[in-house]
């Protein structure tokens, strides 16, 4: 699902380990959420959350696969990863929900609360780190997802970009096939809310609306280049989605796309209309 890039460690700084942080050690770390917030604590810096399992702070983790869960509600390419390097300065072991020192660690002294892997305490058994003093942590970059094949026969959010008049129309009678594109016959969606939300290219942003669907995908042929023998005849060798993975040279944005040949596998779940935005003043307003 995320993949990290070759990564040079800082100076000083340690690597994942499922051992206890060491007091006054500085350790890479990681921070899932939205897009939208990753933007804000780039600006901001990190904020402490108002409580959580172990009180007030900043949740992070040593373990990316952990991290890359966050936030749970969001689908994977609306999540960011943010690598930071914390030092973790006094550090207390919190190995039970009954712990007594579970939410008031901070008053006792200690600067970062570390719950360990496997200890029943999170449900994915992956360990957790909660820094008091966001001062502490250090923002290096971030991750972002990569998008994998859609799995045969699974279901997944997609998203389709039109006009507010065919989505009307879509919205009543369902969607048909376009007749043609770069994989042929078929409905042309997106997993990206981004790919989907830049379509029709020739309307304008307020005129455009994405329709969110869910499809059950069948069997999935990867199509990863112009000269791919089955580019636009997939379907009669018996597939029932097309993909086109992300950065194969196929799309200019670089973003991923799917072609679905059967309208039936989709089912409409509502639409997401444009935000306006506030005009910005360059010079004098009035």
């Amino acid at each position: 699902m995320w993949a990290e890039d070759d990564f040079t460690l800082p100076h000083g700084v340690v690597r994942l380990g499922l051992s206890e942080p060491q007091d006054g050690k500085t350790y890479v770390m990681y921070h899932g959420t939205s897009r939208q917030a990753a933007n804000q604590i780039l600006n901001t810096g990190f904020h402490q959350s108002p409580g959580g399992m172990l009180g007030r702070g900043v949740y992070l983790s040593r373990d990316l696969q952990k991290a890359s869960r966050y936030p749970l509600e969001l689908p994977d390419h609306q999540r960011v990863v943010i690598r930071v390097k914390v030092n973790v300065g006094k550090v207390k072991r919190i190995d039970c929900q009954y712990h007594p020192l579970r939410t008031t660690w901070h008053e006792k002294g200690y600067d970062t609360a570390w719950v360990p892997p496997n200890c029943g305490m999170v449900k994915s058994g992956l360990e957790e780190d909660c820094v008091w003093d966001p001062n502490r942590i250090t923002v290096l970059d971030f991750i972002q997802p990569n998008m994998q094949q859609p799995q045969d026969d699974k279901t997944y959010v997609m998203y389709h970009g039109t006009s507010r008049q065919a989505a009307e129309k879509i919205r009543a009678s369902g969607f048909c096939q376009s007749p043609g594109g770069m994989l042929g016959r078929g409905v042309y969606l997106s997993r990206d809310l981004k790919k989907a939300s830049r379509y029709p290219l020739e309307l304008p942003d307020h005129q455009r609306v994405v329709i969110r669907v869910k499809v059950n995908v069948g069997k999935v042929k990867r199509i990863d280049s112009q000269y791919h023998p089955l580019r636009t005849t997939w379907h009669e060798k018996g597939y029932d989605t097309a993909w086109v993975p992300p950065n194969c040279g196929m799309v200019k944005s670089g973003l991923e796309e799917d072609c679905v040949w059967d309208p039936n596998r989709i089912t409409v779940l509502g639409t997401i209309q444009p935000q306006m935005q506030q005009p910005q003043c360059h010079s004098r307003c009035w």
